[in-house]
């Protein structure tokens, strides 16, 4: 099965200040939620970045679904969905106005817009405040419009960089699970960046990031096996403890 997203030898520096990700190489399963796991600093923006073409890698190789992201940007970026760490929403829009300006950036029809909204603001339980402005909404609904707007084309892979940064912990719950449940039950690949233990469940695949390299990947459990401890706090500590920088 091809992957959502593979990356491979991946490195990258900001001029001549050192690498910030250094053969760095993964991969995100269909239907899987992969952790993006790792301190501030550790080159997940950074990485981030490379993979939405933000930057160019310096070495490697990042696939989408598949195309060759140096190649075909055009169809690599198609296949994702985006939700970025700062809010990007229009707050003197609508919500409904949020989504269709989005739909139409993507080149969806009007005929085929309207009930794909009206899918993703009952899934998302914005049906109600679809005619609400976006600076009347809170933090959590807010993300959650970010989420429904991401997933308008129907994207294969979705991309979240911190997006609970900002949020209480009720409604960092609440997205992680509304998450969760894309790929239980749509089989869309998830790629989520994170510093926050408590956001990576028991049965997700973890990418261990630590000063631009990746130091471990695999389940939890594996992590937790590897490592000889209890938790995956307790996990990351041991595996990046004694890291060469």
């Amino acid at each position: 099965m091809t992957a959502a997203l593979s990356v491979n030898h991946l490195s990258f520096a900001y001029g001549k200040g050192g690498f910030a990700l250094r053969d760095v190489g993964f991969e995100v399963a269909p239907g899987r939620f992969t952790a993006l796991l790792g301190a501030n600093g550790a080159g997940k923006s950074t990485l981030m970045g490379l993979l939405t073409r933000l930057f160019t890698p310096d070495e490697g190789v990042i696939r989408v679904c598949g195309q060759d992201m140096a190649r075909h940007p055009r169809a690599g970026l198609a296949a994702m969905g985006l939700v970025f760490q700062q809010p990007t929403l229009d707050l003197d829009l609508t919500v409904q106005q949020n989504l269709t300006y989005a739909a139409g950036l993507r080149g969806l029809s009007g005929a085929l817009v309207v009930p794909r909204i009206a899918d993703l603001l009952d899934r998302f339980a914005l049906t109600e405040r679809a005619g609400d402005k976006v600076r009347l909404l809170n933090g959590g609904h807010r993300r959650r419009v970010e989420l429904a707007r991401a997933l308008l084309h129907r994207p294969p892979l979705l991309i979240l960089d911190e997006p609970t940064v900002g949020l209480d912990a009720p409604s960092r719950r609440d997205l992680v699970a509304h998450v969760h449940r894309l790929c239980a039950d749509e089989g869309v690949a998830v790629l989520w960046a994170t510093h926050l233990f408590d956001e990576v469940w028991a049965d997700d695949h973890v990418v261990l990031l630590h000063r631009g390299r990746v130091r471990a990947t695999g389940g939890v459990a594996d992590l937790l096996a590897r490592s000889g401890t209890g938790t995956l706090a307790d996990a990351f500590h041991a595996l990046t403890a004694e890291a060469a920088p």
